[in-house]
């Protein structure tokens, strides 16, 4: 039985709060995750988001990737629970979210302190200058797009496999999960390294572990306090009811 009032009494006497997302908020947004039965990678070869076959190869590489990213993620909008957590954050509950999403939905949905561990399909960045742009400024009818400033490559600024972590996101996500005493995990399985030990991290330093999830994960039986059993947007409108906000 799913204990929401256990829960919220956690959200309510904690006193720094973060949000650990992955792909399984963003499922009733329309966006698939990649891994599984029905997962993105049954359908494409993962070979495309390898960096160094996206150098080589990257006309190849980029008529995948905006397939995907552009063309079918650019339609998915955010759901209850990017917004539920937007809301919890304007009301002095959320200090700050980290995802492993690079959809911007979070941002979408109002959410302003976003960690975005794997990046963001929202920018380009030019493998030769490091010039930045914003995917609509560049437009993506003629593939590889090229940097105006160099003529170089561009790349989605997301973390390719082959790639590390944004130093950014690194610091403030290991900031986070050392200073918040509750993590609220939404959607996430735990087997991305290196971003799933960031939950063990807060867990070793004294937080509680709200999960929400419609099945285990490697976290339930591990580190989770209070488990609820449901999908994230049930789940996150059912928080916002019982805080009353």
């Amino acid at each position: 039985m799913n204990n929401y009032q256990q829960a919220v009494s956690l959200i309510k006497n904690a006193k720094q709060i973060t949000a650990f997302t992955g792909a399984g908020i963003s499922v009733e947004s329309g966006i698939p995750p990649f891994r599984g039965v029905n997962g993105l990678w049954s359908k494409y070869d993962p070979i495309v988001l390898d960096i160094n076959y996206f150098l080589n190869n990257s006309q190849k590489s980029w008529k995948v990737i905006k397939e995907i990213f552009y063309d079918f993620f650019g339609k998915a909008k955010y759901n209850d629970a990017h917004k539920g957590l937007a809301i919890m954050e304007k009301n002095g509950y959320l200090h700050s979210i980290i995802t492993q999403n690079i959809d911007n939905l979070h941002q979408e949905s109002g959410s302003k302190e976003v960690y975005e561990y794997h990046g963001t399909c929202q920018n380009l960045v030019c493998v030769k200058c490091k010039s930045s742009y914003n995917f609509r400024e560049i437009g993506l009818n003629k593939l590889p797009p090229m940097c105006k400033k160099c003529n170089g490559l561009l790349k989605p600024d997301f973390i390719f496999f082959g790639e590390g972590i944004p130093e950014i996101a690194l610091k403030k996500a290991d900031d986070d999960a050392k200073k918040s005493d509750l993590f609220i995990l939404i959607g996430t399985t735990g087997e991305i390294m290196p971003a799933s030990m960031i939950p063990y991290v807060a867990k070793n330093n004294g937080a509680k572990i709200i999960e929400i999830n419609v099945e285990n994960s490697s976290y339930t039986n591990s580190i989770v306090d209070v488990f609820l059993n449901d999908k994230a947007t049930v789940a996150m409108n059912k928080i916002i009811e019982l805080l009353e906000i």
